[in-house]
C-alpha cells in the first residue's frame, strides 16, 4: 500500500522538481544558445528583432498613428506576444525524442520537458516586452500602462492558452512526422486569428463576433485596454481562454501520458 502524502512530502517534491527544472533549463540554454557571445540574451533578441522590423514596415506603410494610436506601440504589442506562441509551439515538436535519454533519471517527467521549453520563451519575450516598450517610451512611441492589471492577466491568459497547445502538439509529433511539416504553416495561419493586427471595435460586428471565439484575440483585447486604457474599446471574454486552456490541458495531459508508454528510455 503506498504512502500516504503529507504536506512535508509534497514540499519535498515540490523543492526537488524545482531543481530538475532549474537544471533543465540551464542545460536547454546551453545546447541552444551556447557560452559565447550574447549566450542567452538571444532568447530576448529573437522577439525583439521580429517585432521591431515588423514595426518599421508598417510604420512606413501605414504612418505614425491609426485609430489614434501609435503604429509602432500597436504592431510591438501584439507582435512579440504571437511570437511566443510560434516559438513555444515549434520547440515542442519532436521534443520527447530528443530528450529521451534524460528519462533514465525518474525524477524527470514528460511534462518537464514542456514546461521548460514553454518558460524559457516566455521569459524570453516578457524580457523582451518590457525592454522595447522601455525604449519606445522615451521616444514617446509607446505608451506607459494605463491599467497593468488587465495588461500582466492578458498575458497571463495569452501564455496558459499557449502551454496548452504545447501539451498537445508536443505529444502529438511523437506519433506522426507529418505534423513536423504542417506546424510552420498552421503557426502562420494563425496570425489573422491571434488579435495581432486589429482591435476588434474595428471591425464589422459579425466578423468581430467569429474573431471573438479565438482565446487569442480575448487576451490580446485585454493586454491592450491595459496599455491603452479608455482611448480604445475593448471586447472581451475572460472565461473563453480559461476554458479553452482547461480543456486543451486535459486533452494534452491524457496524450502526455499515453505517449510516455511509448518512449523508449537509452
Amino acid at each position: 500500500m503506498a504512502a500516504p502524502i503529507t504536506w512535508a512530502r509534497w514540499r519535498q517534491g515540490l523543492r526537488i522538481q524545482k531543481r530538475v527544472i532549474h537544471a533543465l533549463m540551464i542545460r536547454e540554454l546551453t545546447t541552444r544558445y551556447g557560452r559565447e557571445n550574447i549566450g542567452f540574451l538571444w532568447i530576448m533578441v529573437e522577439p525583439l528583432l521580429f517585432a521591431g522590423l515588423v514595426a518599421l514596415i508598417w510604420r512606413f506603410m501605414k504612418g505614425s498613428e491609426e485609430h489614434g494610436i501609435s503604429v509602432v506601440a500597436f504592431v510591438v504589442s501584439g507582435y512579440i506576444p504571437i511570437t511566443l506562441f510560434r516559438h513555444a509551439v515549434s520547440r515542442c515538436v519532436m521534443l520527447f525524442q530528443a530528450n529521451g535519454s534524460l528519462m533514465y533519471h525518474r525524477q524527470i517527467k514528460i511534462l518537464d520537458f514542456i514546461l521548460v521549453r514553454f518558460l524559457i520563451e516566455m521569459i524570453g519575450a516578457m524580457m523582451a516586452y518590457v525592454f522595447i516598450g522601455s525604449i519606445l517610451m522615451a521616444f514617446d512611441l509607446f505608451p506607459v500602462p494605463a491599467n497593468m492589471g488587465y495588461l500582466v492577466f492578458g498575458w497571463f491568459l495569452y501564455s496558459l492558452f499557449t502551454l496548452s497547445l504545447c501539451l498537445i502538439i508536443a505529444p502529438l509529433s511523437e506519433t506522426s512526422e507529418v505534423l513536423e511539416k504542417f506546424i510552420p504553416v498552421t503557426t502562420y495561419v494563425m496570425i489573422p486569428f491571434s488579435g495581432l493586427f486589429t482591435m476588434s471595435s474595428w471591425l464589422s460586428p459579425q466578423l468581430r463576433g467569429y474573431l471573438m471565439w479565438s482565446p487569442f484575440v480575448n487576451a490580446m483585447e485585454m493586454m491592450r485596454y491595459g496599455l491603452w486604457g479608455e482611448r480604445v474599446e475593448p471586447y472581451y471574454n475572460v472565461a473563453n481562454p480559461l476554458y479553452c486552456s482547461m480543456i486543451a490541458a486535459a486533452i494534452g495531459l491524457l496524450l502526455c501520458r499515453r505517449i510516455r508508454k511509448t518512449i523508449n528510455v537509452e
